[in-house]
């Protein structure tokens, strides 16, 4: 069963497992002891560092070993703020931050706190002159991802910290998804990653803090881990997660498999679009991690594509949490402004054979069209056209659903029609929408009354996608009206 998650979490590496293994029997005791298993496990410790250091790109002595890459995260900002209290107390971060960065930045704002957030472009990428605008004299700590979780997309992590050095500004770096690709480039001041993201074993992180940045750990502390960590780590997961991230670095097998599975990516960004209509690839098509890519269908609720996915044999997972669990739409494609309806992520795990990759492309046209089908979209592409009258033979060719279920509409002035629906989710407000625009004349307008979050996104999507213009919206007594104008 092909497992295309690996943004999530990357199957354990072979290395990780047999150092795993070795480490439990040779790297158990307290590294802190000077009896002989301590001196053992201190040279383990030290050996791991080193080689984590060097794929990081900094000093041993810079870097410690948390619980998780969240831990990392979060102890990386509050002991970066803390640090520079005296400065201020603004905290300035992207619009596509990870939960863990925005998680963090609302405790901060409950302390007292200020935040400020940098928008992105149509593809997630910050601007590095953006976030120079925003710098001002209290700012005390700014945040970027090196790449995106959701979509793939690079940030320009150099140009930033370049700005934040002018400015005198330390930049906190999470690298959690682009560490097993290489070390991240720039003058940044901290950085955050997680081991099970490039195959080491969960419930290891590092946090590395460059000499010369103000900080003060904040939480409980000991001796251990330089005062940032207290407890007594889990050794042998660190040893295997050092030796997993060297192995990805190898020359022999790094940069190849890389460039390997960017090629398998690049043939699903093609391909989809070409299998599937009305679909929506997202994020940077060449600034982006080499395994990971990201796409939206229309008229297809998330949760119930990725479950048919599964059952034909594949993991994937979706960039956006519009599902039935919490009804609203990612906040990484809100701030892009790109659909969220019936959002894929794949990310390739290393030695993915391209037959797996053959075998999706082949299953999905299907599964989108079962899903569709079940919703009572229209097939075919013209699933965005007029909707024919009632009882015509092609009607009856295009819709798979009875008249019945056929959304109401209820006609105002001449050229104008109002939809309601109120109480429907994603993406059912959109699927009326496509079914009802052929009832007005080109020039005419439908305004759509939908409580679903994800109308908010989705409906702007749509007419992006099918040559419509979107009018924008205004309160209601219940949700939002959303307008739109027939531009085809």
């Amino acid at each position: 069963m092909p497992y295309f998650d690996a943004a999530a979490t990357a199957p354990l590496h072979p290395v990780a497992r047999e150092a795993l293994l070795a480490a439990l029997d040779e790297g158990w005791a307290d590294p802190a002891r000077l009896y002989r298993e301590g001196r053992r496990a201190r040279l383990l410790l030290d050996a791991a560092r080193e080689a984590a250091a060097e794929a990081v790109g900094c000093r041993p002595d810079e870097l410690v070993f948390t619980p998780s890459g969240t831990y990392a995260v979060h102890s990386g900002i509050s002991g970066a703020l803390a640090g520079r209290r005296r400065v201020g107390r603004r905290l300035l971060h992207s619009a596509v931050e990870h939960s863990s960065v925005l998680h963090a930045a609302a405790r901060h704002e409950a302390a007292g706190g200020t935040l400020s957030e940098v928008p992105v472009d149509r593809t997630g990428r910050v601007a590095a002159e953006d976030v120079a605008a925003a710098l001002r004299p209290d700012t005390a700590l700014v945040c970027l991802q090196s790449a995106n979780h959701e979509v793939g997309t690079e940030q320009p992590v150099e140009a930033v910290a370049d700005r934040c050095r002018e400015a005198d500004v330390p930049l906190l770096v999470d690298a959690a998804q682009s560490l097993p690709w290489g070390p991240v480039p720039g003058g940044w001041s901290l950085l955050a990653a997680s081991a099970h993201k490039w195959g080491g074993p969960p419930g290891v992180g590092l946090l590395a803090v460059r000499k010369g940045t103000r900080f003060s750990p904040q939480g409980p502390q000991d001796e251990r881990e330089s005062g940032r960590v207290p407890g007594f780590g889990n050794l042998p997961a660190v040893i295997a997660a050092a030796a997993s991230l060297r192995a990805l670095r190898a020359a022999e097998s790094g940069p190849d498999e890389a460039a390997r599975l960017r090629r398998l990516v690049d043939r699903i960004r093609v391909r989809v679009p070409e299998l599937v209509p009305d679909v929506e690839v997202v994020g940077d098509p060449v600034r982006r991690l080499p395994h990971l890519v990201t796409f939206s269908c229309l008229y297809v609720d998330g949760e119930s594509l990725l479950h048919e996915l599964d059952r034909a044999g594949f993991s994937v997972s979706s960039g956006s949490s519009c599902t039935s669990s919490t009804l609203t739409p990612s906040h990484v494609l809100r701030a892009m402004g790109v659909l969220s309806e019936g959002n894929v992520r794949i990310s390739l795990p290393y030695g993915t054979p391209e037959e797996a990759v053959d075998r999706f492309l082949a299953v999905l046209p299907e599964v989108v069209r079962s899903v569709r089908e079940r919703l009572g979209v229209p097939a075919g592409p013209a699933a965005s056209a007029a909707r024919q009258a009632p009882g015509s033979p092609t009607a009856a060719a295009e819709t798979v659903t009875p008249e019945s279920s056929v959304p109401e509409a209820v006609t105002g002035s001449p050229g104008e029609l109002v939809l309601d629906a109120l109480g429907k989710r994603c993406p059912l407000p959109v699927i009326e929408l496509a079914k009802v625009i052929g009832e007005v004349p080109v020039g005419g307008t439908v305004t759509v009354l939908a409580d679903d979050e994800a109308a908010r996104l989705d409906i702007p999507a749509w007419c992006a996608m099918r040559e419509h213009e979107y009018l924008g919206e205004r309160a209601a007594e219940r949700g939002a009206a959303y307008m739109v104008r027939r531009r085809v």
